[in-house]
């Protein structure tokens, strides 16, 4: 039986997360609570094995009340977000910064068209996210080690070709990429395309909330715009989105890919078509295998493949597939990622873990 504590501001939609969860006999809510005080007072006594917050909280806010949470009892937290305005999708990725591991629209009330699919991905996530070791696994509380699975490319390859990088990350992937991107230089010469699974209606808000920590230019990419050297381009709710061989985005209401669009495999697959070999690709954080297959196929295109290793992931859903799959020439602890990226693309020789 997984334990939750719903940390609501509202009466009415604590009430109304308490039933959902309550609907599924593997999660019972055991206890609630209106402010971040309580919050904390909740987590000693009850030790709960993950927790729904809310950002907006009386007394203490949830975002620091997360941030204390992971410095005093570290317990998995998603972040339940009710309003659409843009500054508050940037106040909940400030609360990923504090600690929390996931982000998802407040279920709609019964009666809704929407509300037995949103009920139903909270509940997955809430049971994603009792299985997450959070002490183990956050990424900024860990110093670089080497990966258990090294490869090095040696001279292989000329990395001068290299044109363009493609990313793809689920769950704890805004964390994961915060760090890449804020770690890359503002001159990386080379345009970067990502697919972020997230629930709808935040993707621009976490570009933005990037814009505080990275140099580079980073945008959600809209349908024919050329791509530019050392921007960032996120694809957009509900599209799939490619290039095409004169540079330009396409996005697309193709149909979904397991059971996603956006889909890294869309995006992965046109990478290898128009690019192929000069190409780089890597899956980071998150459930599931999409985009895995593909990465084998960008590797068979001659492109430089990698993954994020186990220890500094959240969920080994993704990556870990592409391992399996002999999909990634290089497995990755995060905090190195970046600098195999910046070598590899600036022509320095061996890229290597």
């Amino acid at each position: 039986m997984i334990k939750v504590l719903v940390v609501e501001g509202s009466p009415a939609a604590c009430e109304s997360l308490t039933r959902i969860l309550n609907s599924d006999p593997g999660i019972t809510v055991i206890a609630t609570a209106g402010d971040g005080t309580e919050t904390l007072s909740a987590v000693r006594r009850q030790q709960p094995d993950v927790i729904t917050m809310d950002i907006h909280t009386p007394k203490l806010n949830g975002l620091e009340a997360a941030r204390l949470i992971m410095e005093t009892y570290p317990t998995p937290i998603v972040i339940v977000s009710g309003r659409e305005n843009l500054s508050e999708v940037v106040t909940t990725f400030n609360a990923m910064d504090a600690g929390a591991l996931a982000v998802r629209r407040r279920p709609a009330e019964i009666g809704h068209p929407d509300h037995e699919a949103m009920a139903q991905d909270m509940i997955q996530t809430v049971k994603l996210m009792s299985d997450v070791k959070v002490i183990r696994r956050w990424p900024r509380m860990r110093t670089a080690t080497a990966a258990p699975n090294q490869a090095s490319m040696g001279s292989t390859r000329d990395p001068a070709r290299t044109r363009i990088v493609a990313i793809g990350a689920s769950t704890g992937g805004p964390s994961a990429l915060e760090t890449i991107l804020a770690a890359l230089p503002k001159d990386f010469p080379v345009p970067i395309l990502i697919v972020q699974h997230m629930s709808a209606g935040f993707i621009t808000g976490f570009a933005r909330s990037l814009t505080n920590s990275s140099s580079l230019p980073i945008h959600v990419a809209t349908h024919g715009e050329l791509l530019l050297p050392g921007h960032v381009y996120f694809a957009p709710d509900e599209y799939q989105m490619k290039v095409e061989r004169e540079g330009k985005i396409v996005l697309a209401k193709d149909a979904p890919e397991h059971g996603l669009r956006p889909s890294i495999s869309y995006l992965f697959r046109a990478v290898a078509e128009v690019y192929g070999s000069d190409s780089a690709a890597g899956l980071l954080t998150g459930m599931g295998r999409d985009g895995a297959s593909e990465l084998r196929l960008l590797k068979e295109h001659g492109a430089v493949t990698f993954a994020q290793n186990r220890e500094s992931s959240v969920v080994h859903g993704m990556a870990g597939e592409a391992i399996k799959l002999d999909a990634a020439m290089l497995v990755l602890p995060l905090v190195k990622i970046a600098e195999a990226l910046t070598n590899l693309v600036n022509h320095r020789g061996e890229i290597k873990a």
